[in-house]
């Protein structure tokens, strides 16, 4: 069966704006309910604390969007080629490797545990989800828990597709009792709750530091609608549940971490929908109500630290961080690595890009692409990049040269956005010819975009040092 996933949505008004994102490289990206029944909390729960010493620093993980694709779901065919180069910058062809690879930096640094925050899988294909737990067992074999929640690609997804030769094929997706099943081992086993009305759950990640792994999305009529619905919220119930919880971690006076697909906080100076909550005002003031002052995010697939309010305010609300962590799956396929300090309650995050390099070399593997990917993958993501603004370009009135010169700038700056290092760059590429080309244009989504990736940063967006508020 032949199909068109990019076509359709041009008739789904809510993901037109989206879908135009994830064209040009950048910001990637009912009855909400789950059975009471399967969000029974196990009587072993308690139980399951981690077991470490009062006032031991922990070392953790957080990665996201890592759009695991079963391998065997893809030939390498033209239909697959076609979706690789038509999509958003994942690198699909090397999924199954860039996850290894993750496996093998989390054996040999051995993490206390790693979050998963969201579109673990491509588009939800059953074949995918089963693979990628496969690995999560290996990690937790080797000591590190992991605890996932999902994302808007994960379930109930009829973008499910696997590739053969020139067409793309139907694959089986799953749905919530799937996802429940697959991934009981990674966070709903261990969970002290369960939200009744979606797939969140509280877990004692750490002596002195619970975390909230909340659902986001927003899966229930995606078979009606025949596309995954993109937007996310929390429900006004999970809301109330969050609640509950953080009273019962302020008996212990243990700290709290939220972690969620969707962002809380916006994270470009672009009018864009689809991102942050539907509800983020109601959520935020949720979050400060119980003293929640750290989120951990994704979906947007680029590399952003956020604070509201920002370190100039006067505000005197309590400030509230978003760590959006860019998506394993797109360049420069990199996760955070955090510590916390249950004496002091600070938290540390630095971003680490996954050694596919080193992981290749070990395992004797001899694609180059392989054993030089750090360097293959940046050149990959750059040249799609100049590709697409060429084509946005194309029906312009600037010449063939300055055409040119715009792509390059947008190349150069997107790598550096992605990474979350654009700063670093900035004074280089606003000098480049093709920068002031792009500042003469006047409205258009692409040179807004550009203009919105060359502002300044407030803070650091690959590293932040922040006190979590004792409950």
């Amino acid at each position: 069966m032949r199909v068109s996933l990019h076509n359709r949505t041009i008739h789904a008004v809510k993901l037109t704006l989206i879908m135009l994102l994830s064209s040009i490289l950048i910001l990637s990206g009912c009855e909400d309910s789950a059975s009471s029944a399967l969000n029974t909390v196990p009587a072993v729960a308690e139980a399951l604390t981690p077991a470490a010493e009062p006032g031991e620093p922990v070392s953790f993980w957080v990665a996201t969007d890592t759009h695991y694709l079963d391998k065997t779901l893809e030939d390498g065919g033209q239909a697959f080629q076609t979706y690789v180069t038509g999509g958003d910058g994942k690198m699909l062809p090397y999924s199954d490797e860039l996850t290894e690879a993750l496996v093998r930096d989390v054996e040999q640094n051995k993490p206390a545990f790693l979050i998963l925050s969201g579109d673990l899988t491509n588009n939800g294909e059953e074949g995918s989800h089963n693979e990628l737990a496969a690995k999560l067992h290996r990690m937790e074999a080797a000591g590190t828990r992991v605890y996932v929640t999902p994302g808007n690609h994960d379930i109930n997804n009829p973008w499910a597709r696997s590739f053969d030769g020139d067409k793309q094929v139907v694959a089986k997706h799953i749905n919530v009792e799937d996802f429940l099943r697959i991934y009981d081992d990674f966070g709903y086993n261990e969970a002290v709750s369960r939200d009744a009305d979606s797939l969140s759950y509280a877990v004692k990640a750490a002596p002195g530091l619970w975390l909230l792994m909340l659902d986001s999305a927003q899966y229930a009529h995606n078979e009606e609608y025949n596309f995954p619905q993109t937007d996310g919220r929390l429900l006004p119930s999970t809301l109330a549940w969050i609640d509950d919880n953080v009273k019962r971690a302020a008996q212990e006076h243990a700290s709290v971490i939220t972690v969620m697909h969707h962002n809380l906080l916006s994270h470009t100076s672009m009018a864009v929908s689809g991102f942050k909550l539907n509800n983020s005002q109601e959520t935020m003031k949720a979050f400060r109500r119980n003293g929640l002052n750290l989120v951990l995010s994704g979906h947007i697939h680029m590399q952003d630290i956020r604070r509201d309010p920002p370190e100039a305010s006067i505000d005197p609300a309590l400030p509230v961080y978003d760590i959006a962590t860019s998506a394993f799956a797109v360049n420069p396929h990199q996760y955070g690595r955090m510590t916390f300090d249950p004496a002091s309650r600070a938290v540390t995050y630095h971003t680490a890009q996954v050694d596919v390099d080193g992981w290749a070399k070990a395992n004797h593997k001899t694609d180059p692409h392989l054993l030089n990917f750090k360097a293959y993958a940046e050149q990959i993501f750059a040249e799609n990049s100049y590709d697409k603004a060429m084509k946005r370009l194309k029906e312009s009135s600037f010449t063939e040269a300055q055409k040119q010169s715009m792509a390059e700038v947008m190349s150069k700056l997107n790598v550096k956005y992605f990474a979350g290092n654009a700063a670093d760059s900035l004074e280089e590429i606003r000098a480049m010819p093709g920068f002031k080309l792009w500042e003469s244009m006047e409205g258009g989504f692409m040179s807004g975009y550009i203009r919105s990736m060359a502002e300044h940063a407030e803070v650091s967006n690959t590293s932040l040092e922040m006190i979590l508020t004792t409950q």
